[in-house]
C-alpha cells in the first residue's frame, strides 16, 4: 500500500512447488518481487533494520525493492534511544530536521528534504488530527518516505510521509512495565501487556498506557500526559484478521517559553511570557478498525476505517523584540487558538497477483473516502511589555480580541489504481494513478460562506532493476498535491529520484543511496496588487536537489549502528514579492541547511549485563528566514544510553540527550529560540 512499492501485499499461502529450497539458500518468487528465503521476518523488538514496510501491519512490502527513499525506525532504535516524541524518532534519519523552533512545544516540527511533510496513522492521513503531539510508546515503529507522492495517500506535502504504525495484539503473552524519573521533575509510569484469549488462538488482546508528570526545562511550565490504548485481534483462519483499536490521548502542557530577547544569548530557564496565560489542552480520542482477507485464490481485501475527535486549545504570551531595541523594555503579543475536530476516513483496497511464463503481475486497485470538519476561534493582541532586566508578571489579558473564526468542512473522495509487472525476476515496472475530488466549504468570522471543489490527478512511475539478490537500483518519477485551500490552486510537487540499495548476504544491514530533484509548483504567497491592497495568488516556484545516505546494521548480536547523510540544494526558483516587498527569487529555502549527518551505536557487553549507546548529530547552518537576512551557525549534538540489567528481565536505563549541554538558535523572528538542553531520563523496567 505505500506509495506505489514494488509489492504491495504478501500473500499469506504459496504452493510448495513454486518455492525453493530453504535450506539451499535459493529464492523464490512472491509476486511481483523476489523474496530470499533465508531472511528473518521483521522483529522490530529485536532488530534495528527493517527488511519489510509494515504499513500499519496490513501488508508488508520489501524495503530493498521499494522504489523510493525509505527509513524505518523500528522499535529497538526506538527503546535504545528512549525517544518519546515525534522530533526525537526522527532526529537521526537522514534528509530531516526537527525542533526548529526550540521551546516552542505545541507540535512536532519536523520538515523533510526541505518541504513540509504528511503524518499518517496505519496508511491513513491523520488530516485535522496532524497537531497533536504523536507519543512514541503508542506505537511500534515509525516509516519515513522521502520525497513527493500522492498516488496512494492522496493530498500531501511534497517533502514526504511519515506513517506511524499502532501497535497490536499478538497472540503470545508479553508485558513490560516501568517506572521513570528526569530532568525537570519528570516523573513517568508506563505499561504495555497482551496475550491471546482463548485456547485455539484466534481472539488476542492489547493493553498500552503511560502517565507523565512533568515540567519543561524553562520556569513556570509543564508537560503532563496520559495514553491508554487498547485493541483486540480476532483471526478466525490464517486468511481472515480483523483489529479494532481504541486509543485516547490527553496533553496538559505549557506551549512557549515566549522566546529570549535577540540582544544576548540567555539561560534556557527564563521565561519571558505569562504564568496566568500559558497553556495548551489537547484530547484525541480515535477508533480504528483493520480487516484483512486473503481468498487464496490471488484476490486479497483490505478495508480500513477510523474515526476521531480532537479539542485543541492553547494561548501564550510572547516576546515581539527587535534588534534595533534600546533599553530593557520589550514589547509582548498574546496569541491563541480554540479548536474542535472530527474526522472519518476509510478505504477498501482490492489486490490480485497472478504468475505467468515470464512475468509476474499484481495489480491493485482502492477507493477512499475522508470527511472532516473543523471549528476554530483564533485570538491575537498587544500584552503588558515586560522588562527583561527585572522581569515581572502581570497576569493573563483581561479581555482577548478574537481575529479570526471559522468553520470548515472537507470532503475527499478518491480511487486508484497500481499495476506492478516483474520481469524476469530482475526487472520491475511500477506504474500508479489516483485521482481525488475534493468539496471544501468555510464561513468565516464575519458569516460569509465560501466554497470551492477540486479535481485532481497524480501520477507515479518506476522501473526497478535487481542487480543480483542483494542490489536493486531504481529510478522514478512522481507527483503530490498539497491539501488546497478555497480560492486558490493546489500545490503540486513533482520529483525525479535515482536511488540503490544493497543488502549484504550474511549481515543483517541495509545501505542506500538516493540522488533527486523536487519541485513544488503553483506556490500560494502573498503578493501586492495595484491598488494597495494584498491578495493571495497562486505563483511561484521551488526547487531542492539533494542526496541521501543511509546505513542501518546490527553487526553482530552485541553491535548495531544506524547513520545518515544528507545534502540539500534549496532554492526559491520564481516568485513574486512578499507583503512587505522583500524579493526572495534566487534565495535558499529558510529553515534548510544544506548538510545535516548522524550517527548511533549501541554496544552491549553480555557478559557484564551491561549495553552502551552513543550518537551524534550534525546540522549545518541554515537561514532563519524566506529573505536569507539572518542565518544559524552549525552545531554538533552527542547523546548519550546506559542499560543494566540488574535482575533476570530487569533492566537500569539512563538516557541523555544533548550530552555536553551545547546551546545554540535554531529559530528567530519576534524573539530568539534555542535548541532543548541536556535531559537525563532513568528508567527501571521490568519485562516477561
Amino acid at each position: 500500500m505505500l506509495c506505489c512499492t514494488t509489492l504491495t501485499a504478501i500473500p499469506m499461502t504459496a504452493n510448495a512447488d513454486e518455492t525453493g529450497d530453504a535450506s539451499s539458500g535459493e529464492v523464490f518468487r512472491l509476486a511481483p518481487i523476489i523474496v530470499n528465503t533465508q531472511a528473518l521476518s521483521d522483529d522490530d523488538s529485536m532488530s534495528t533494520v527493517a527488511q519489510e514496510l509494515w504499513v500499519g501491519g496490513k501488508v508488508a512490502t520489501s524495503v530493498l525493492d521499494t522504489p523510493a527513499s525509505v527509513s524505518v525506525i523500528t522499535e529497538k532504535e526506538i527503546r535504545q534511544r528512549n525517544a518519546s516524541t515525534t522530533e526525537e524518532v526522527l532526529q537521526y534519519t537522514p534528509g530531516i530536521i526537527t525542533d526548529f523552533y526550540g521551546t516552542d512545544d505545541r507540535n512536532d516540527y519536523f520538515k523533510v528534504r526541505g518541504f513540509q511533510a504528511t503524518t499518517y496513522r496505519d496508511g491513513l492521513t491523520l488530516g485535522s488530527m496532524r497537531g497533536v503531539r504523536e507519543d512514541a510508546f503508542a506505537y511500534e515503529r515509525v516509516e519515513v518516505l522521502r520525497g513527493a507522492n500522492s498516488t496512494l495517500f492522496g493530498p500531501a506535502d511534497p517533502g514526504g510521509s511519515v506513517n506511524f504504525v499502532s501497535k497490536q495484539p499478538k497472540f503470545e503473552s508479553f508485558g513490560e512495565g516501568y517506572l521513570g524519573y528526569g530532568s525537570f521533575d519528570h516523573k513517568e509510569v508506563g505499561l504495555d501487556v497482551g496475550d491471546a484469549l482463548n485456547a485455539n488462538e484466534t481472539v488476542a488482546y492489547r493493553f498500552t498506557g503511560k502517565i507523565q508528570d512533568s515540567d519543561r526545562e524553562y520556569d513556570e511550565s509543564k508537560n503532563d500526559s496520559a495514553l491508554v490504548m487498547g485493541g483486540l485481534t480476532w483471526k478466525p483462519t490464517v486468511f481472515t484478521s480483523a483489529t479494532l483499536i481504541l486509543d485516547h490521548l490527553k496533553n496538559d502542557n505549557t506551549p512557549n517559553s515566549g522566546g529570549y530577547p535577540m540582544d544576548r544569548e540567555y539561560d534556557r530557564s527564563k521565561f519571558f511570557g505569562e504564568p496566568d496565560f500559558n497553556y495548551y489542552d489537547v484530547e484525541r480520542t480515535s477508533v480504528t478498525g483493520l480487516l484483512t482477507h486473503d481468498f487464496d485464490n490471488g484476490f486479497l481485501l483490505s478495508t480500513n476505517l477510523r474515526y476521531s475527535e480532537l479539542t485543541d486549545d492553547f494561548g501564550y504570551i510572547y516576546l515581539t523584540d527587535s534588534a534595533a531595541r534600546t533599553g530593557t523594555v520589550v514589547d509582548r503579543d498574546y496569541f491563541g487558538t480554540d479548536s474542535e475536530a472530527q474526522e472519518l476516513i476509510g478505504n477498501a483496497i482490492v489486490q490480485y497477483d497472478a504468475q505467468f511464463d515470464r512475468f509476474d503481475s499484481s495489480t491493485l486497485v482502492g477507493v477512499e473516502y475522508r470527511d472532516a470538519s473543523t471549528e476554530d476561534s483564533s485570538f491575537y493582541g498587544d500584552a503588558t511589555p515586560i522588562d527583561i532586566a527585572n522581569p515581572v508578571y502581570s497576569g493573563a489579558p483581561s479581555a482577548l480580541a478574537v481575529y479570526s473564526d471559522n468553520e470548515q468542512d472537507y470532503t475527499t473522495k478518491s480511487i486508484f489504481l497500481t499495476q506492478n509487472l516483474s520481469f524476469n525476476d530482475r526487472y520491475i515496472v511500477t506504474a500508479g494513478v489516483r485521482h481525488d475530488a475534493l468539496d471544501l466549504s468555510s464561513r468565516n468570522i464575519s458569516g460569509v460562506k465560501a466554497s470551492d471543489d477540486f479535481s485532481e490527478t497524480s501520477l507515479r512511475g518506476a522501473l526497478t532493476y535487481k542487480i543480483n539478490e542483494q542490489i536493486s537500483s531504481y529510478v522514478s518519477v512522481v507527483e503530490s498535491i498539497a491539501p488546497p485551500s478555497i480560492g486558490t490552486d493546489p500545490e503540486r510537487g513533482e520529483q525525479f529520484e535515482v536511488g540503490a540499495k544493497y543488502a549484504p548476504a550474511g549481515m543483517n544491514a541495509l545501505f542506500s543511496a538516493a540522488v533527486y530533484e523536487l519541485t513544488k509548483k503553483d506556490v500560494t504567497i502573498a503578493v501586492v496588487q495595484a491598488n494597495g491592497t494584498i491578495e493571495q495568488e497562486t505563483v511561484g516556484e521551488s526547487r531542492v536537489r539533494g542526496l541521501d545516505l543511509e546505513a542501518r546494521a546490527d553487526l553482530s548480536n552485541n553491535l548495531s549502528l544506524v547513520g545518515g547523510y544528507a545534502y540539500l540544494d534549496s532554492e526559491v526558483v520564481r516568485s513574486a514579492p512578499l507583503r512587505d516587498g522583500t524579493v526572495i527569487e534566487g534565495k535558499e529555502f529558510a529553515i534548510t541547511p544544506q548538510h545535516t549527518a548522524s550517527l548511533w551505536s549501541y554496544y552491549t557487553l553480555a557478559d557484564l549485563d551491561m549495553s552502551f549507546g552513543l550518537g551524534a548529530r550534525y546540522t549545518g547552518e541554515y537561514y532563519f528566514d524566506a529573505a536569507n537576512t539572518k542565518e544559524s551557525d552549525s552545531a554538533t549534538l552527542f547523546d548519550a544510553a546506559f542499560t543494566y540489567q540488574v535482575f533476570r528481565n530487569t533492566d537500569l536505563k539512563l538516557n541523555i540527550s544533548n550530552l555536553l549541554d551545547e546551546q545554540h538558535m535554531v529559530g528567530s523572528g519576534t524573539a530568539d529560540y534555542y535548541n532543548p538542553g541536556r535531559e537525563m531520563k532513568a528508567q527501571i523496567a521490568y519485562s516477561w
